[in-house]
């Protein structure tokens, strides 16, 4: 999925691929897909659809394309025989031939006794790939943007490769992701997961977004208010939307649709479970430098950002409130709002808000029926509020 003919942009879209990574996104896709396959009103097509030849839900025809692979794709090593060397040969006029099977009719007569079925079909594994290819690309950009030289221990994308080829490089990861999104076959699950590529640059440009004090006639804690409506909405849309859509589109393609609360649930779980983990990552960049984050501690105001515990702390130091609106950008600001942080109780209410995200996460899921899947998705909210980078 991520092969090309250009040896440099095939070195550089896997780069993150090959490094260590939590991969949440993905298992919470596959997790869910175990823990309401077999529920939904649909179930029995989306099984016909994994199980019948021709009907594109088997793991082979996910890779078929939709167009004829010779104008869909240019040279790719990895698939010489569905792709063309350029040569100076002006392109022919192709024979009018099908190169996908026609699909067959579904039996509707046939319907599967609704229960829990706990294998995960390969449109749903497909998925968890395509929502970690969405996650690594905008790691490619990220790193551009907030010039970092480290990611998970190492050298980041940028400091290796420079900027351009990172920016390129995400870029043509999105478009692979794109095209094996189209071939699940799911127009909403295509919406789902397309909105979250706006999303991730919604959030981008929130977050440069200043917290304006001066000159403004609202009192103090309306101000804090905005500014926290700001924080959140941004963290829903640079890491919790991904999850939750993610979430989502898992149990769509297992046959739930509207009307079936197994949807609901997916989508509040992945919001949930989504704000809590960013609500801890900004925690820790205040309790220790993380090797494993790839940043010293208190980077987040290196690059100007106001977190959660720089909010709770505005709450006990009306000052810090100069210091957001200016972004820590004289000098000295950054160490003396790091001060402010640590002297307040900033990190442990933002470790407290987190966990209530935690824990309503964990309670959405207790509509499902019991199984290791359940029991998997309800540790995985302990973890995210427990880990240490």
């Amino acid at each position: 999925m991520l092969g090309s003919g250009h040896p440099a942009l095939a070195e550089i879209t896997k780069y993150y691929f090959l490094h260590p990574s939590k991969q949440v996104r993905p298992v919470i896709v596959l997790l869910l897909s175990q823990a309401t396959n077999g529920l939904g009103s649909d179930w029995s097509k989306k099984l016909w659809e994994a199980e019948c030849e021709g009907a594109g839900g088997r793991a082979e025809e996910l890779d078929l394309p939709l167009s004829r692979p010779d104008v869909l794709n240019d040279w790719n090593p990895n698939m010489p025989g569905k792709t063309n060397i350029f040569t100076d040969t002006q392109f022919p006029l192709q024979p009018s031939t099908r190169h996908r099977p026609s699909i067959p009719l579904y039996d509707q007569q046939t319907p599967i006794t609704p229960g829990l079925h706990s294998s995960i079909l390969p449109t749903q594994l497909r998925l968890a790939q395509i929502v970690e290819m969405l996650h690594t690309a905008s790691l490619l950009h990220d790193d551009v943007i907030d010039e970092s030289a480290l990611r998970r221990g190492a050298p980041s994308a940028p400091a290796s490769y420079g900027n351009k080829l990172s920016v390129l490089g995400g870029n043509f990861v999105l478009g692979r992701a794109s095209a094996a999104l189209s071939r699940l076959g799911d127009p909403e699950v295509t919406e789902l997961i397309a909105s979250v590529i706006s999303n991730l640059v919604e959030g981008e440009i929130l977050q440069t977004k200043d917290v304006k004090l001066e000159g403004s006639s609202s009192t103090a804690g309306q101000r804090r208010q905005d500014a926290w409506n700001i924080y959140l909405h941004k963290t829903y849309l640079k890491t919790a939307s991904l999850m939750a859509k993610g979430a989502r589109s898992a149990v769509v393609l297992g046959g739930c649709r509207d009307g079936d609360v197994w949807k609901e649930m997916a989508y509040a779980y992945g919001r949930n479970i989504g704000i809590a983990f960013q609500l801890v990552d900004d925690v820790l960049d205040y309790e220790h430098a993380s090797s494993t984050l790839g940043k010293p501690a208190g980077a987040d105001l290196q690059l100007g950002l106001t977190t959660g515990p720089a909010l709770y702390a505005w709450e006990e130091y009306p000052e810090m409130g100069e210091l957001i609106e200016r972004k820590f950008e004289q000098p000295g600001d950054v160490e003396r709002a790091r001060d402010i942080v640590l002297r307040s109780s900033g990190v442990q209410r933002t470790r407290e808000l987190a966990q209530a995200y935690s824990d309503k996460a964990k309670e959405v899921l207790q509509v499902l029926p019991d199984s290791d899947a359940k029991a998997s998705l309800e540790a995985l909210t302990e973890r995210v509020i427990g880990r240490k980078s």
